[in-house]
């Protein structure tokens, strides 16, 4: 009797969420979803050309039938400069409204959107052939500096990395990599700072490097912007042992 009532008690919060109405995280509408199907499909069902390393957005090339194809090749700035990842797939671009969402989950703390963004990951990587026909074999996440970590409380990158994982079923492995100092923030900085502020930032432990040698790594984040941060932790991954480094970002900066 007592374990049935401890059980019933550790489902209760999940049924009641289940049974209970939420309101749209966009467009305030009364529902069970945190986005609603038609901000779904107003913002985030339109897939976009994008460069097959950085997700950096492409020209769209049209048909003869007028409808653009999805050829995924290589932007102007990775065919001039090499860098250590060697993929990344993107669910969304990082303009109005899903700014608001990423917003909403890192300094709002809105933790329910953690899913909703890997779910459109998922869906971001299935469509992705190269990525969907040699997925990661094993995930982490960014990591956070110590201080920033203990000022927001959790680690945005790691609550997106957690429900992808099981929607993968690729094992998560949240320690992989240290982030061995609080860097400053990258928006501040110019893409000269940006590279110095990242030197020597990251660290993989010795037992990691073992898990590490010959895998293919997914890292996880919730906006990629120049993508620094991102590069120096593939060198990290790739000289300690990794074959190869995608990144899985929700949202992508416009660059021109």
């Amino acid at each position: 009797m007592f374990t049935a009532l401890l059980r019933w008690s550790q489902q209760m919060p999940s049924l009641l969420r289940a049974g209970m109405p939420t309101s749209c995280a966009l467009c305030g509408q009364i529902g069970r979803d945190v986005i609603c199907s038609g901000c779904e499909e107003n913002y985030f069902s339109h897939p976009t050309m994008r460069c097959r390393q950085c997700a950096n957005t492409l020209p769209s090339l049209e048909s003869e039938a007028g409808k653009s194809l999805s050829v995924v090749s290589l932007c102007g700035d990775c065919l001039k400069q090499k860098r250590a990842f060697d993929a990344s797939v993107v669910a969304i671009d990082y303009a109005a409204p899903a700014d608001q969402l990423v917003l909403a989950l890192k300094f709002g703390g809105q933790l329910a959107l953690a899913p909703v963004f890997a779910r459109m990951l998922r869906d971001a990587m299935l469509r992705q052939s190269a990525v969907a026909n040699d997925p990661p074999t094993l995930l982490t996440a960014v990591p956070l500096g110590p201080r920033r970590l203990t000022n927001r409380g959790f680690n945005q990158a790691l609550e997106i990395a957690r429900p992808l994982s099981r929607l993968l079923n690729v094992p998560l492995h949240s320690n992989l990599i240290q982030r061995q100092q609080d860097t400053l923030p990258q928006m501040k900085l110019d893409p000269i700072k940006r590279r110095q502020n990242l030197r020597h930032a990251f660290s993989v432990s010795p037992k990691a490097m073992t898990l590490l040698r010959g895998r293919h790594v997914g890292v996880i984040d919730d906006v990629m912007t120049t993508g620094e941060t991102l590069n120096e932790l593939a060198r990290t991954l790739k000289r300690c042992g990794a074959a190869r480094v995608t990144n899985i970002v929700f949202a992508r900066t416009l660059l021109k």
